[in-house]
Formats: C-alpha cells, structure tokens, sequence
C-alpha cells in the first residue's frame, strides 16, 4: 500500500500544480444556483413487467455549480491533443468556434484531466441532475404521458414512433453551429438542447418500481452513460458516431460533445489526497 501523504508533500503538490497553471485559459463559466425542483429520473422504469415513464420527483441541487457556458470547442479540444493527452476526434476538420464533436465519454474525461492539470482547477463532466438543473426551461421532459394500466404494448410502441416522427417533422439540422447559436437560458448557458447531446457522469439504469413508486429492484451499467440535449439517451461510453445504430432509445443524436462543471478550488481534491 502506498502511504499516505504529508500535508507538507500535499501543499507542495498544490502549489506547483497552481503555479504550473496558466497556459491554458480558464474557461468562461456560470453559476447555476442551489434549490430544489421537480425532475424526471433517469433510466428505464418498469412496473409489473410494464414499461413506465420515469418517475418525476423532488431533488435538490444543495450547492451552486459553476460549469461552462459553452461546450468544449474544436479550438480547446485542440490544445489538449496537440499536447497529447487526448485522441483526435472522428470530426477533425471541424472548425475552431464549433463545439468538439466526434468525442466519447472517456475523450471527455481525458480532457477534464488535462484541462484540471492545466489550470490548476479540477473539472469534471455534469451528472444527470447537475445538467438538468443547468439547462433549466431547456430541459426536455421525456416522459411518454401514457395510461400505465393498459395492457395493450403496442400504444407505447405507437406513443414512441408519434415523438420521433415529430421530431423529425420539426425539421433537423445536424450540422454543428458555431456556440452561441441556440441561444442563452436564464443562468447564462448557452446551447443547451441544441443540436450536439452531451456527455453526463451518470450511469444508466434499469429500475423496477412499484405501485408506490418504490424501487424494488435496481441495476446500474456502468459502461452506458446518459447523455443530454433535446432529449435524453444512453449511450456506450466507447460511441463518437451516434449515427451508427449505437442509441439505445429514440431518434439518435446528432452529434456528440460535452461541457464540463469546475470545483469550487483545489481544496476538495487536497483533502481527497490526505485521505487515500
């Protein structure tokens, strides 16, 4: 086992690690405020061998967040393979004010290494609910609105082809915008629910609920994240193409990139060494 560190050697660490920052510019960020709000889980939910909608409960979100106003870029993503810590993107030729595309979870992380040494802050891709709470009015329900004592399957078949035909009939332009294109919610971010999903920390899930809504039975894969944007989906944490039959869930995405939420300071990931 490897022994725990010093504070001494802590402090050391943490100060060479902010005085080492600097060559690369801190992203521009928002506060998205701490609350409560009414949220649709994530995950697949049955209920008596049924498929049923999520079930829309109170969380709470108990401190500010300060993430990205606008997703990764070509540009940022860039500087991070340029020094080789992270691969090149299926979509390389994309310009620089594009937001990276073309990218997996696990590019996603390698960045937030990058970017956390770089700066000397630590960053880190949103969960599920950190993202939902961000997006605020953009925040796509994806509830079906569905009698859940029918027994008849083929209505939420049916229910699934009506959303994804409208999604179709609203008129899809898959090719990435410039950031900024889909506009600012009320905290200041900027394209979301736009037309590239992104990446969450969040595990999908496999949920059995009961007549209460309690959770009988619960399975967490690991391998498959949730991504964000005009609706939510999983996705394998390997996937940069999600036009290749890879979605799970619904009309696939058509692009996929991320966006990162900053830690307060150094303080938390100090303390995280001082307890190995």
């Amino acid at each position: 086992m490897f022994a725990r560190p010093t504070l001494a050697v802590v402090a050391i660490i943490g100060m060479t690690a902010l005085a080492t920052a600097g060559s690369v510019p801190q992203p521009t960020t928002v506060t998205v405020p701490a609350g409560a709000w009414q949220h649709r889980l994530d995950g697949d939910y049955t209920r008596a061998g049924r498929p049923v909608d999520a079930p829309r409960v109170r969380v709470e979100l108990k401190r500010p967040i300060a993430i990205m106003r606008d997703m990764v870029t070509a540009a940022d993503y860039g500087r991070c393979v340029t020094a080789g810590a992270c691969r090149r993107p299926d979509d390389s030729a994309a310009r620089p004010d594009l937001p990276v595309t073309g990218v997996n979870h696990s590019d996603a992380n390698d960045y937030a290494r990058w970017l956390s040494r770089e700066t000397g802050m630590r960053w880190r891709l949103p969960t599920d609910q950190e993202w939902a709470r961000a997006a605020g009015s953009r925040f796509v329900d994806d509830a079906r609105g569905l009698d859940e004592t029918t027994d008849d399957p083929a209505r939420r078949w049916l229910a699934d082809y009506e959303r994804e035909a409208a999604r179709k009939a609203a008129g899809r332009d898959p090719a990435p915008r410039p950031v900024g294109s889909f506009g600012a919610n009320e905290y200041g971010l900027r394209d979301a629910a736009g037309n590239v999903w992104e990446w969450t920390s969040t595990c999908h899930r496999r949920v059995t609920i009961d007549a209460a809504d309690r959770v009988v039975d619960e399975k967490r894969i690991c391998g498959i994240y949730i991504l964000a944007g005009q609706h939510r989906t999983p996705m394998p944490f390997f996937v940069r193409n999600p036009k290749s039959g890879a979605c799970s869930v619904g009309l696939p995405p058509d692009n996929l990139g991320f966006r990162l939420v900053r830690e307060p300071n150094w303080g938390g990931w100090l303390r995280g060494l001082l307890v190995m």
